[in-house]
């Protein structure tokens, strides 16, 4: 299985699973393709890590807009993450593309203004922390790497040592991590 079948087989079961009253979507990997998988993966991921991370975007939309963005900024490096193997195969990732739909996707319903700021203040963080020569930001995009790889194994393959479940609160780890560096006091 190349890397690219992996991401459509993780979307389609993280898909399949959000699914509560037990209905089952139709499930043919031929209608998915790898980028719409990582934009979705990378919601996917985000929305969770917020939640293992007992964040409250709602409120924070009240109190402290400003770290919506860093969720932004948080997803659009999981969706690099996520992306850059695909290049080994021939396809490009599409940054513009997937920051919009990342933010519709986790913040959907506020007005379209307050979403072009989280997108734009997002891509300055996410530009910020990308470009950083300094050894603590090149750890955290190093852990971040590593548990983006580690949640693809574990959800597209039978013999990882982990499950998906078990790498999931990682994510909420790094994204409090995140969150602590743009906290201002």
């Amino acid at each position: 299985m190349n890397y690219s079948e992996r991401l459509k087989l993780l979307h389609a079961i993280c898909v399949a699973e959000t699914y509560a009253d037990g209905a089952k979507p139709h499930i043919d990997l031929a209608d998915y393709h790898a980028l719409d998988a990582a934009n979705y993966l990378a919601s996917f991921i985000t929305f969770r890590a917020i939640q293992n991370a007992d964040r409250h975007p709602a409120e924070e939309l009240k109190e402290n807009f400003d770290m919506l963005s860093v969720y932004q900024a948080y997803a659009m490096l999981i969706y690099a993450f996520l992306t850059m193997p695909l290049t080994q195969e021939e396809i490009a990732p599409n940054f513009n593309e997937a920051q919009i739909i990342i933010a519709k996707t986790l913040f959907a319903g506020i007005s379209d203004e307050q979403l072009a700021e989280i997108i734009e203040s997002g891509l300055h963080k996410f530009k910020l922390i990308g470009d950083a020569d300094v050894e603590h930001w090149s750890e955290y995009r190093e852990n971040l790497d590593k548990v983006t790889v580690s949640f693809v194994i574990a959800g597209s393959d039978d013999e990882s040592p982990h499950s998906k479940e078990e790498v999931l609160p990682l994510f909420g780890q790094l994204l409090s991590q995140l969150c602590e560096a743009f906290t201002i006091e």
